[in-house]
């Protein structure tokens, strides 16, 4: 398969870390450090996109220490910002001058019902491009929304 005749769903990644709008942005960065990714997709509890958020977004916010980025939902850090989408029938090509004229590394791919099916990432339009695309569409090994949450457990306390 050519590059040229790739789709969005050819090349996206289906198995995806999120956090949800109301989650701190200390928890997302500590997501995104644990799973190796530089970008989550924050969507609500129908699975519905609300944004993506990047290492640099949570990275500019950050003042202050982590009690502060307790107290913020990362919400608040996508608030005014667009966020580019596309179908999972997009060709490749236009997925790529989309993120190219948007100045974002990451797309989501909505589904019909404008439900959450994978994020394509500028690694994975490198990876199409070298002939190196993960896994065929149907494959049944591909688990979608790879969702998994952290909770903080508090110190014990010291004798």
């Amino acid at each position: 398969m050519s590059v040229e005749t790739m789709t969005a769903s050819d090349v996206m990644t289906r198995t995806l870390v999120t956090v949800e709008p109301e989650e701190s942005p200390l928890m997302a960065w500590e997501l995104m450090w644990r799973a190796g990714v530089h970008h989550l997709p924050v969507v609500d509890a129908c699975f519905r996109l609300v944004g993506v958020l990047g290492r640099e977004d949570v990275a500019a916010h950050w003042s202050g220490g982590p009690a502060e980025q307790s107290r913020t939902a990362v919400r608040t850090l996508l608030q005014g910002r667009r966020c580019p989408r596309v179908a999972p029938d997009a060709p490749l090509p236009e997925v790529a001058a989309l993120m190219a004229d948007a100045d974002c590394c990451a797309v989501p791919v909505l589904g019909p019902d404008d439900v959450l099916r994978g994020l394509v990432t500028t690694t994975d339009v490198l990876m199409a491009l070298a002939g190196r695309t993960a896994r065929p569409v149907g494959d049944p090994t591909y688990v979608k929304g790879g969702l998994f949450r952290l909770e903080p457990v508090p110190s014990a306390p010291r004798p």
